[in-house]
């Protein structure tokens, strides 16, 4: 009964969403309003559970003095900072912690959101150090793919243009600008929603096999 159960809930309620997709009229309409409330209710445990195994795997880092433990004591107190700000503020504006001039709202500008971009401006480096390893013109393949890069990365800067500002008008969609805008507009966007099929193909397919209690890796066991 242990695994029957939950097989059960998983295969009424899946069923339940799937028919308030495809029939929108009471009362499978207002059970897909009643079950997204109380999708969110369980999503909040997951934060909380998530808090806590933060909390359980930094602390024993701490305790036990591992590799680089003052990175965790760096992690649980900005934790504990945005917790404890995030709450303070709530209850000041009635729930909403973002609101403007709250502490919560003044550190997430003042220190998220530059960190943030800090650590993107940093990927930037490491995308194009893993480009140049991986991009090796060996193949007709990897030189369109290499080329590609090449043109998407100094198409986003002030270089792309100054490059290519000396192409007269008849040939101008040469520009590394333009060419820029191209590829994401045709050759990336069919890469996109070839991957966003494909996505939805396996989502279709693992959901059903959740509801016909065919995948059963979500109870540790078989």
């Amino acid at each position: 009964m242990r695994r029957q159960i939950p097989l059960l809930i998983t295969f009424f309620v899946g069923s339940m969403l799937v028919l308030a997709m495809f029939i929108p009229h009471e009362p499978f309409s207002a059970s897909n309003d009643e079950l997204s409330v109380w999708f969110d209710i369980i999503a909040s445990f997951a934060f909380i559970l998530g808090g806590g195994n933060l909390l359980r795997v930094h602390g024993d880092k701490i305790y036990r003095r591992r590799r680089d433990w003052i990175y965790s004591v760096v992690t649980l107190a900005g934790f504990f900072v945005m917790l404890a700000a995030g709450i303070v503020s709530g209850a000041r504006a009635q729930g909403n912690a973002m609101s403007a001039g709250s502490l919560f709202a003044f550190l997430y500008d003042a220190a998220y959101a530059p960190m943030t971009s800090t650590m993107f401006s940093l990927l930037a480096f490491f995308v194009a150090s893993a480009s140049y390893r991986a991009f090796r013109a060996k193949t007709r393949e990897a030189t369109v793919l290499l080329v590609a890069a090449f043109i998407i990365l100094v198409g986003r800067t002030p270089v792309g243009y100054y490059l290519t500002a000396w192409i007269p008008p008849p040939l101008e969609f040469l520009e590394i600008p333009n060419l820029f805008g191209w590829i994401l507009a045709y050759p990336n966007t069919a890469g996109q929603r070839a991957i966003m099929i494909g996505i939805a193909l396996g989502i279709i397919s693992t959901s059903l096999r959740l509801i016909l209690g065919i995948e059963r890796s979500h109870f540790s066991g078989d």
